[in-house]
């Protein structure tokens, strides 16, 4: 004879586990949901930074010693001054969000394709943040005023030669967030306006310091 106490148990228990897999599965699908949501936040703010195009418009950059200079679309700059080197680039941003660059460094030429992204305890801090709206153009500059510094001592050459120069800028979001690397290389060429020799801004390579790189 059926013990209907034990087929009770059984059919509740069964009912349990039932509506603990729905809920389990429920719980997943809601987890995905907000990781995309997440996602498309963060996808939403993020900046990406590349050379301007050559008809973009021209931009006077000033630095806080008086110098200043006029900057075509494309265009890059280096310049040794009584004994103050400065740099600029002309660029612009292509992502959907707003671009804080934070910092820079000079990238030797030989790390052109190198694996891993540069770290960023290496870059020079921008005495002060540089921002770049979605869509539009904007620059980057920054100077070496000490003689004594190394990374001055190893610019003079290149700038009075016409060498290439390769810069890494490192930025984000508005938020402090999804930090970007992106390598430009300043290469000596002629202006369009002028056809007098002029720098020339490429960007060449985008590391992503904060998530998983494209590559």
């Amino acid at each position: 004879m059926a013990d209907w106490n034990i087929i009770s148990a059984l059919a509740t228990a069964g009912g349990t586990l039932v509506l603990a897999g729905a809920s389990f599965a429920s719980i997943r699908s809601a987890d995905r949901a907000a990781r995309s949501a997440e996602r498309a936040v963060l996808a939403s703010l993020r900046p990406l930074l590349i050379n301007s195009r050559l008809e973009s418009p021209r931009q006077k950059l000033i630095w806080q010693d008086g110098h200043w200079r006029y900057l075509t679309g494309s265009a890059g700059y280096l310049r040794l001054a009584d004994g103050h080197l400065y740099l600029a680039a002309s660029i612009r941003n292509v992502g959907p969000g707003l671009g804080v660059i934070h910092g820079w460094r000079v990238a030797p030429l030989e790390t052109y394709q190198e694996e891993a992204h540069p770290d960023p305890a290496t870059f020079r801090r921008q005495s002060r943040d540089l921002y770049i709206a979605p869509g539009d153009t904007g620059f980057w500059h920054a100077a070496l005023r000490d003689p004594a510094d190394p990374v001055h001592q190893d610019l003079v050459e290149p700038v009075k030669n016409g060498q290439r120069v390769n810069i890494d800028l490192l930025y984000g979001d508005a938020e402090g967030g999804q930090r970007t690397i992106t390598r430009f290389s300043l290469i000596r060429g002629r202006s369009k306006e002028t056809e007098e020799e002029a720098w020339v801004c490429q960007a060449l390579r985008h590391w992503n310091v904060d998530r998983p790189d494209p590559r």
